[in-house]
């Protein structure tokens, strides 16, 4: 895993934690050689984890649709920042250039890039590593419904293995580069990615 992209906020929520652990990240993701690949905001705890990241010497590359670009949202001091004319496309984007994603505490947004990107890696359209950093229980009764979704038949065990999940950046950062995709087909005719050597 050479590069991680980060799903979050654009706010950066009530308890300061969230703005702590979060910069952590984003000094961890510098200090291991990792490029940053983000949403291009300056705002929330999007700017935070591009702040620490670019603060610890490291690679920061964001992707921002023209319409947010217009509302001078941008990061103006980024490696890279890459201009896509819809959200569709901004989230191609930073998935073709990031090697795992992980979703931080969010609202609406954040949510839709990580299911999104989640039922990617389900399909087998991709093989990369998906993690969620639980801070401060943010992402607790998601998880509990990802648990009840599979216990009802509507998730696949295997698939619900696919969330990786942890309270410390650099514990998140470590079981996402040892991981490999086992993924199996889902009940579509998509064929299963092979495991990755």
């Amino acid at each position: 895993m050479k590069s991680v992209c980060v799903f979050c906020g654009s706010s950066s929520g009530e308890n300061p934690v969230y703005r702590e652990t979060v910069a952590t990240l984003g000094t961890e993701i510098a200090r291991r050689g990792l490029t940053l690949v983000y949403g291009g905001g300056d705002v929330g705890l999007m700017g935070v984890v591009a702040d620490a990241a670019l603060a610890a010497g490291g690679e920061v590359i964001g992707f921002i649709p023209e319409a947010l670009m217009q509302k001078e949202l941008a990061h103006r001091g980024l490696t890279e920042l890459h201009i896509t004319g819809s959200m569709h496309e901004r989230k191609a984007a930073m998935e073709a250039h990031a090697d795992g994603f992980i979703a931080l505490p969010g609202g609406f947004g954040t949510l839709d890039e990580f299911c999104e990107i989640l039922t990617w890696a389900q399909l087998g359209i991709h093989r990369k590593p998906v993690g969620l950093l639980d801070i401060n229980g943010f992402f607790e009764k998601l998880l509990a419904f990802f648990d009840d979704a599979t216990a009802e038949g509507f998730i696949r065990p295997a698939h619900r293995e696919l969330v990786l999940t942890e309270t410390d950046p650099a514990t998140l950062l470590e079981r996402m580069s040892g991981w490999r995709s086992t993924i199996v087909p889902k009940w579509t005719s998509v064929p299963a990615a092979t495991p990755e050597s």
